[in-house]
């Protein structure tokens, strides 16, 4: 099952620099990174990054990142997957631009 990741342009690059990251401020926070799965998508796009242009969707199997991610309850009492280690360049199976459209954040199809 793949999981997803949002980031904004400077923690795109950050990880793409260094290799890794511990994510966005909120992740910083919080103590992990904060993922979602398919069906949670467009709700975090809409509740936490609404009309920001210069995303980048990264998408990471589930299953690889064994026990350092956790599924917990969050949001509309819903298990979100939380990573509980930095996330590393070698974790990515793909990324790609989010399109910012007429009618909001656009990810093109999720496989």
């Amino acid at each position: 099952m793949l999981i997803y990741k949002i980031l904004r342009p400077a923690e795109w690059a950050e990880l793409q620099a260094q290799g890794r990251t511990v994510g966005a401020p909120v992740d910083r926070a919080d103590g992990y990174v904060h993922f979602s799965t398919a069906a949670q998508l467009a709700e975090t796009l809409a509740k936490h990054f609404g009309g920001a242009p210069e995303l980048m969707l990264l998408a990471v199997e589930a299953d690889a990142l064994g026990p350092d991610l956790r599924w917990e309850v969050s949001r509309g009492g819903q298990d979100f997957p939380h990573l509980y280690r930095e996330l590393r360049m070698d974790d990515l199976r793909w990324t790609r631009a989010v399109t910012l459209g007429p009618d909001g954040h656009e990810t093109g199809p999720l496989e």
